[in-house]
């Protein structure tokens, strides 16, 4: 978030393949991308990863810190429980402007609301199943393709 991204300083991960063998692989090999790295889709268990920091001096850190910790309470429903960003950013534009545009602020199944603050989360108001979750987005991505076309693809993954 806000021009920073893990991939930019994760040198290995160690992991428990699936047939519980600890591996480590260096950051050629991870497949960083957008929201995917080799561990999407896989039974893999991260234990540790190492990382290559810059050197920077405190006050600029803490800075720099307290401004983007101010810009996620101004912009993010950080006061609700959420299970973060609802869908990826689609190509060529943003989840929660196309939300938005389609009318869904505030939109809700249960107690799983589209955020009023952030269309680009869902957000819990006391007693949404993952049920309630799990239909809201399937509403919200079934209403931004029939009205715009673009086809929203969530982040938050459930398990069985």
């Amino acid at each position: 978030a806000y021009d920073g991204e893990m991939k930019d300083v994760i040198k290995t991960v160690t992991y428990l393949d699936e047939e519980g063998v600890c591996r480590t692989l260096s950051e050629d090999e991870l497949g960083f991308g957008y929201r995917t790295s080799c561990f999407c889709g896989t039974e893999r268990i991260i234990l540790s990863t190492t990382m290559e920091l810059s050197p920077c001096p405190r006050d600029v850190i803490v800075k720099e810190m307290s401004e983007l910790n101010q810009r996620r309470r101004d912009k993010q429903p950080l006061e609700l429980p959420s299970a973060g960003s609802a869908f990826k950013r689609p190509v060529g534009g943003f989840a929660a402007k196309l939300i938005d545009e389609c009318g869904l602020r505030g939109y809700r199944i249960g107690d799983a609301q589209v955020s009023e603050k952030h269309t680009g989360f869902v957000v819990n108001l006391g007693n949404a199943t993952s049920e309630d979750v799990k239909r809201l987005l399937c509403e919200v991505q079934k209403q931004v393709k029939e009205k715009t076309g673009i086809v929203l693809e969530p982040e938050i993954r459930f398990m069985a």
